[in-house]
């Protein structure tokens, strides 16, 4: 598969910076037709390198006062099955599957930390296997 040239890198940059841009502010910027554009987001699209388009939200402004960066551990043998059941959650907004310190990590968001004791307390601490949680609040994104 042939990979992506500048023109490529650079719409994915203007679209990760703003998915709503159009197809003709992104050609005068390159320099290039609107078709162009739209034919080369075409087939990032069908290779697979734009998965989708997304909007990034204020957690705070939603309610949600408090995020963490979550890592858990299980025990082996159920360590898939708690990934597919965090996934299930509203309160995980993203899961990996991780090396290095811990098995599974999650971004969760909670109202304040009253919330967030339940969350690991009554929701993950009662998932069968789960064996530690590391939650690590997030102070402020940077980027």
């Amino acid at each position: 598969m042939k990979s992506v040239d500048e023109k490529d890198t650079r719409i994915i940059q203007m679209l990760r910076e703003d998915a709503r841009i159009s197809y003709t502010n992104m050609a005068k910027m390159l320099n290039i037709t609107e078709a162009a554009v739209r034919k080369r987001v075409k087939n990032l699209e069908s290779k697979g390198v734009i998965k989708k388009y997304t909007v990034e939200v204020d957690n705070s402004k939603l309610g949600y006062n408090i995020v963490s960066l979550t890592g858990i551990d299980t025990e082996p043998e159920k360590f898939l099955e708690v990934a597919k059941k965090l996934k299930d959650e509203d309160f995980t907004k993203s899961v990996y599957i991780t090396t290095g310190d811990h098995m599974i990590m999650t971004e969760i968001w909670a109202k304040n930390g009253d919330e967030l004791t339940r969350i690991i307390s009554e929701k993950i601490g009662k998932l069968p296997g789960v064996k530690k949680i590391c939650p690590a609040i997030i102070l402020e994104k940077v980027k």
